[in-house]
C-alpha cells in the first residue's frame, strides 16, 4: 500500500512516498517527473513509521550528521533504469561521476543515462546529485541546481570546507 506525506527540510518541502515498509519516493515540489496519484497513494501524517524514519535520516544527512541511509527502500523502474540507479548507489559520499562515465560502464549513451538519472524516484537517498557534466559543470537536477550545489557542498570533506 503506497502512501505519502509532505515534510519540511533544510532544502524545502519534500514529498516522501512509502510502499509497505520501505521508502519508495523522495520528490521535490517542482520535480521533473511527477509521480502519478497511484504511486503517491493516500496522504498520511508524517508520523507514519516509514515516513518518519525517512524524514529523520534526511534531516541528519542535511545537517552533516549522516553520510549513508539505513532505511529500507524500493526502486521501481525498467531494467535499464535499475542498472543506472544501482551505479548511482555506488557513488561514495563526497564523490562524483559523469553521465558519460556511467554510459561507458553500461555500453549506452549519456543521454539515455541522463534520462534514467532524471527519473530516479529516490532523490538524495539514491544520490543522483553526484552525477555532473563531463567538464565538471552542474547539469540538470530535479530539485534545481541550487539544491544540487548545496548537496555537493554539504558532502565536501570537512578540511575542504575550512579553506
Amino acid at each position: 500500500m503506497n502512501r505519502h506525506a509532505i515534510v519540511s527540510t533544510r532544502i524545502g518541502d519534500l514529498t516522501l512516498v512509502a510502499s509497505d515498509n520501505a521508502l519508495a519516493g523522495v520528490y521535490f515540489p517542482h520535480h521533473w517527473v511527477k509521480p502519478s496519484p497511484d504511486v503517491l497513494g493516500d496522504l498520511v501524517e508524517a508520523t507514519d513509521p516509514v515516513i518518519a524514519e525517512a524524514a529523520r535520516e534526511l534531516d541528519e544527512y542535511l545537517i552533516g550528521e549522516r553520510t549513508t541511509f539505513d532505511l529500507p527502500t524500493v526502486l521501481r523502474g525498467d531494467e535499464f533504469q535499475r542498472r543506472v540507479w544501482s551505479i548511482l548507489e555506488e557513488i561514495p559520499y563526497g564523490g562524483t561521476t559523469t553521465y558519460g562515465e556511467i554510459a561507458a560502464r553500461l555500453g549506452d549513451n549519456a543521454q539515455a543515462v541522463g534520462k534514467a538519472v532524471g527519473q530516479n524516484p529516490l532523490s538524495i537517498v539514491v544520490p543522483c546529485h553526484r552525477v555532473i557534466g563531463k567538464n565538471g559543470s552542474l547539469t540538470g537536477y530535479a530539485g534545481g541546481l541550487k539544491r544540487k550545489q548545496f548537496l555537493l557542498e554539504l558532502e565536501e570533506p570537512v578540511d575542504a570546507r575550512l579553506f
